[in-house]
């Protein structure tokens, strides 16, 4: 079969290449409503701006790792791991050797991923999911992972958002939470705990009844337990 050619040639390197393809998570959000790859991305890419400069970092709950290239754009070492065997899989199938990571299956409930092993900690849309009765165990071994001057970010739906949520989420949403008691619960474990709203792709600092998704940043963590 003849070789086909873009008309313009800058584009024909898309021909020449194996591009990256979507995952399992992030291919049906694109089938069933692509604006949330647009807020997705959006929290990746705060994450990444506020790690920028770290040496390694460790993002819990990666499903897919579609978003978790953003961070990996600024920080040279990452490693992404997720409770799913399936997921995991899948991210290896995806990966792409300009942004390698480092993909694990582990489970936050039963220990930390490497007690001291990371500068900057994250996870985005994982505590929802996490029943109130555990989330100091699942929020203290993120903690243990830390290095001694390390920083949390948690990122959630609120609490309100969920009057709006999908049954799909609804599902899941065992643990959204208003901003003043995500802060409360991370006070427990930092010193420091800074509050960010979201509303689609934008960060800020508004009025936290109204943000769909909140950020809590935490840093100066306390006494080791």
């Amino acid at each position: 079969m003849k070789k086909k050619n873009t008309k313009e040639k800058q584009y024909q390197f898309m021909l020449d290449r194996r591009l990256a393809r979507l995952g399992l998570m992030s291919s049906q959000v694109y089938q069933d409503d692509p604006r949330r790859l647009g807020f997705l991305l959006a929290r990746y890419k705060f994450v990444a701006k506020m790690f920028s400069g770290m040496n390694r970092v460790l993002e819990v709950g990666c499903a897919d790792a579609f978003g978790t290239r953003v961070v990996r754009q600024e920080v040279p070492e990452v490693v992404a791991v997720d409770f799913d065997p399936i997921f995991i899989r899948d991210a290896k199938e995806c990966q792409d050797d300009k942004f390698p990571i480092e993909l694990r299956v582990c489970d936050l409930l039963k220990g930390p991923v490497e007690k001291g092993g990371f500068d900057g900690v994250y996870c985005c849309d994982v505590l929802e999911h996490i029943v109130p009765k555990v989330e100091e165990v699942f929020v203290g071994n993120l903690v243990q992972s830390l290095r001694p001057h390390g920083v949390l970010i948690i990122g959630s739906p609120s609490f309100e958002s969920q009057l709006y949520a999908s049954p799909p989420s609804k599902a899941g949403h065992v643990n959204c939470k208003r901003a003043l008691e995500l802060k409360a619960l991370m006070q427990k474990f930092f010193h420091n705990v800074f509050i960010f709203s979201m509303n689609d792709e934008i960060v800020h600092t508004g009025f936290y009844p109204m943000a769909h998704y909140l950020f809590a940043l935490s840093c100066s963590p306390r006494a080791r337990r």
